[in-house]
């Protein structure tokens, strides 16, 4: 989609209105070089790579429901590296991530206001992300089945680890990276920057569901829909209620079980998932 040239917010001049101390003062242009630093070290990266590895599936040979995408590989055939090297990986996953909490850390409490986190409700937040884990996951396991039946999904193999005594913590460790980086990110870092550009918020959700669907591409193009789906959910819930935890344990709730569960699963019934036994 084409999206509406950003206005700048109108400057205050009113002598009873300062501007906060803790309030950004760049132009619009600083803050789009900084929204492209950001996506580049991280999901904007992916995007791109997602959009090439589509290309590259579609003119295979191998019809798209015959080729498997693996979510978290082995590294390394000696054990000792391979937990070295998933270490690195998460830990420089998490990058992007400190890196929007440094741009919008706010010297008053709550720091993190402008993320959606500013430490109350704790439990209550925790209990709508779970809610959020039945609203997504079901339809999203409906989904793939059915773009599978389609050749729409290649076989996701969201767990290509061998069996070691790590092998479960590294899984809910990447699980955990995948939640903090793509909500914060897509939802915490792009609302708020984009609102400063002067987005309306259905510009700023659907454009951010696009990302977050056009990252996931590397799965095939039902993949495409079914994240569009969830970000357009995703966006909408968050510009209502400006909490970001809910969807940060939604996240990581979804991605535990994947990477945990349905390496089991797919194990017991290789046919029905289409991975090999």
């Amino acid at each position: 989609m084409t999206l509406p040239d950003p206005t700048p917010p109108v400057p205050q001049t009113s002598s009873t209105a300062p501007r906060r101390s803790d309030e950004p003062r760049e132009g619009s242009g600083r803050l789009w070089w900084e929204i492209a630093i950001v996506l580049a070290l991280g999901l904007g990266q992916s995007a791109i790579y997602a959009i090439v590895q589509l290309a590259y599936r579609l003119t295979d040979d191998t019809p798209l429901a015959d080729q498997t995408a693996t979510l978290n590989p082995s590294r390394s055939d000696r054990e000792v590296f391979d937990l070295i090297y998933q270490v690195l990986s998460i830990g420089f996953g998490l990058v992007p991530v400190l890196l929007v909490c440094f741009l919008l850390w706010q010297r008053r409490r709550p720091h993190l206001e402008r993320l959606g986190l500013d430490g109350t409700r704790v439990a209550a937040d925790i209990g709508r992300g779970a809610l959020l884990v039945l609203a997504i996951g079901v339809p999203g396991l409906a989904l793939y089945f059915g773009g599978r039946a389609l050749g729409l999904f290649v076989a996701v193999n969201p767990a290509g680890l061998d069996a070691h005594w790590w092998t479960v913590p590294i899984l809910l460790f990447a699980a955990a990276r995948a939640s903090l980086q793509e909500e914060f990110v897509v939802l915490g870092y792009l609302f708020a920057r984009l609102r400063q550009l002067g987005w309306s918020p259905w510009t700023i959700i659907v454009s951010t569901s696009v990302l977050r669907a056009t990252y996931h591409l590397y799965q095939g193009p039902g993949a495409f829909i079914g994240n569009l789906a969830m970000g357009l959910l995703f966006g909408w819930l968050y510009h209502r209620t400006g909490r970001l935890l809910p969807f940060l344990v939604a996240h990581f709730l979804i991605d535990a079980a994947a990477f945990v569960g349905y390496p089991w699963a797919a194990a017991t019934w290789p046919a029905l998932f289409g991975l090999p036994g």
